[in-house]
């Protein structure tokens, strides 16, 4: 199959090739429960491709995140999250994503794959909502898809919390993780 042949001719306009994410077009963001509330944060630092194959089920994607590129709007907040309490972006200073596989799930998609974070390495799945192939101004193929799962920041030895009155915590254990993501197909 060439590069300008239609990946499994499952996805209209979809070709096979190497993507490169667009990061002034792609969002790598998470949602986390503060007391009665709920913080949103993302990184600002990232990068990553998604190998579209022949058969879509074997196209794969990785993604690497800068943890000190965090930013929730509250410069003590992104702090405290580089800090050993939580990334500990010092020691341990990048989040990666490697894909073990893709599938079909209805009209959707699921892809898993295993985040690491602070020497951890656990296995994680995304929902991905396919949103289209297109041309940007530059003339080149573009992707676009969201993809969203949760997980136990535990998990990854992220465990810090405040105890409040009534036996609650000050954070959440759950993050909600949500991408937002454009690719361009590189030549």
């Amino acid at each position: 199959m060439t590069e300008t042949a239609t990946a499994a001719n499952t996805i209209p306009g979809l070709v096979t090739g190497t993507y490169a994410l667009d990061v002034a077009h792609t969002e790598i963001g998470f949602t986390v429960r503060h007391l009665m509330t709920k913080v949103r944060g993302v990184f600002k630092d990232f990068s990553g491709e998604i190998v579209v194959d022949d058969s879509l089920e074997q196209s794969t994607a990785n993604v690497t995140v800068e943890l000190a590129s965090v930013s929730t709007r509250s410069e003590q907040r992104d702090g405290h999250l580089r800090s050993g309490d939580f990334f500990d972006a010092e020691n341990s200073p990048k989040m990666t994503f490697v894909s073990t596989g893709f599938k079909p799930e209805g009209d959707d998609y699921i892809l898993a794959g295993e985040l690491t974070v602070k020497d951890v390495t656990k296995p994680i799945e995304f929902g991905v909502e396919f949103l289209g192939v297109d041309q940007n101004a530059y003339g080149q193929t573009i992707i676009g898809f969201e993809a969203s799962t949760s997980i136990s920041r535990k998990d990854w030895g992220i465990d810090f919390n405040i105890p409040l009155e009534g036996g609650k915590l000050l954070i959440g254990d759950k993050v909600d993780i949500h991408l937002d993501v454009q690719a361009a197909l590189q030549a």
